[in-house]
């Protein structure tokens, strides 16, 4: 049986069990629950915190495992990003007073204060920056402030938090992290391991697209087809109306009104938009 990590609390949890749910997989009912069987899928989830779980999986206890790119890289696991899983997104960015610290070039020497020490070592490692990394639990907003270091490392978002501080961010990102599907550096593919990969890829694919059905004049439809070509190739139908036919093709959700737009324009008729729930391609 395949055994699965998946994060106990936070917006990783929520994000990962509702795909989990999407994707045709049993979660637990009770938050208290830590394991959660799915024997008819052959899989077993385990919810750890998401901080742990790279370390499990990395260290072969447990097969898979979804937790964040930062947690991943952070913990210097050996388990490996097999899919982004498109939940989760995360900026770290360094910041720091500017009448002290105005670019990355001023790093070298600096003090460093953030609650991921191994995304930060291992970037200014692989630029080969000399620098003091201080690990701090929770927010590192204050180290500045009060003289614990001269530059932070953490989550950014709006930076409001940041200005409160008289921080401001400097140089680019240096790590853009997602919710991601990870597996020990070794394992081999199984039925189980193939089948939950296709089915989260299948989710993914059911939340970026909608189907879009319409009806068309046959001598418009190189044009309608050019506005929908779909994923391999549309759907065409020939309708009891003579001279018309009907299509059905996978569309970009974002696009969709001005796909529609654009062939409503054309003189497509019957225009519908169907959701996606699962998909296999």
């Amino acid at each position: 049986m395949l055994r699965i990590a998946v994060p106990n609390k936070g917006s990783l949890a929520v994000a990962a069990a509702q795909m989990l749910i999407e994707a045709g997989y049993r979660q637990r009912s009770d938050p208290k629950d830590l394991v959660c069987p799915d024997p008819a899928n052959e899989v077993q989830f385990f919810y750890l915190r998401p901080r742990d779980i790279a370390t499990y999986v990395g260290s072969g206890d447990l097969d898979l495992g979804i937790t964040g790119r930062d947690l991943l890289v952070d913990s210097g696991s050996p388990a490996r990003e097999v899919l982004d899983l498109g939940f989760g997104a995360a900026t770290f960015r360094f910041a720091a007073d500017p009448a002290h610290v105005a670019d990355l070039s001023q790093l070298a020497g600096a003090r460093i204060a953030t609650s991921y020490p191994g995304v930060v070592g291992r970037y200014l490692a692989e630029r080969g920056i000399d620098a003091t990394v201080i690990r701090l639990d929770g927010a590192v907003e204050n180290a500045v402030r009060l003289g614990v270091a001269d530059v932070v490392a953490d989550v950014v978002q709006t930076g409001a938090t940041l200005r409160q501080a008289g921080l401001a961010v400097i140089g680019d990102p240096i790590l853009d992290s997602v919710g991601v599907l990870i597996a020990r550096a070794d394992t081999a593919d199984t039925p189980a391991g193939t089948q939950l990969l296709r089915r989260l890829q299948g989710v993914l694919v059911a939340r970026r697209y909608v189907m879009l059905a319409y009806d068309v004049r046959a001598d418009l439809l190189d044009q309608a087809t050019t506005l929908t070509p779909g994923i391999e190739s549309p759907t065409i139908s020939p309708l009891h109306r003579e001279g018309w036919v009907a299509v059905q093709a996978m569309v970009e959700r974002g696009q969709v009104h001005q796909v529609m737009d654009s062939l409503y324009d054309l003189g497509a008729r019957a225009i519908l938009v169907t959701d996606i729930h699962a998909c296999r391609l």
